[in-house]
């Protein structure tokens, strides 16, 4: 008999298609924010309305000058997946949800780590939101905020 996904395997496979919304050239993050087993909003990693994406113009300020991966956040042009998720349900409705996250190399089948950075992991404190789960080496996994 086959083996029914668990909750968080399904809002975790639903953050993932939503990564592929990602308009980041270095990894793309999908993000769904979850109440009362009801999805209230998604996001991912992209451009601010309005704003170039860098898959348009197939420039990473960060990646050319050579930043590690979790510095120099100012230089990117993209607002976080877990910020845009937040941003549409805002803080009413996220207060009391969990957020699911899921991370993967840009143009790769690889997972990115999960972690949110630590200007997300004030976002996510400041909103409400008293769970995060993510894959870490496809590893579905609670993430300490």
């Amino acid at each position: 008999m086959e083996k029914r996904i668990s909750k968080d395997e399904y809002y975790l496979g639903i953050a993932e298609a939503v990564l592929k919304r990602s308009t980041c050239l270095r990894r793309n993050y999908g993000a769904v924010l979850v109440k009362n087993d009801e999805i209230i909003s998604t996001g991912y990693n992209g451009s601010a309305r309005g704003e170039a994406n860098c898959i348009d113009t197939g420039v990473c300020i960060r990646q050319e000058l050579g930043v590690p991966s979790g510095e120099r956040y100012e230089l990117c042009v993209a607002v976080h997946a877990e910020q845009n998720a937040i941003i549409s349900a805002g803080r009413e409705k996220a207060i009391g949800s969990t957020l699911y996250i899921v991370g993967k190399e840009h143009g790769s089948e690889d997972y990115a780590s999960p972690e949110p950075c630590k200007i997300c992991k004030r976002f996510i404190k400041n909103a409400g939101i008293v769970r995060v789960v993510g894959i870490r080496n496809g590893i579905v996994e609670d993430i300490e905020i």
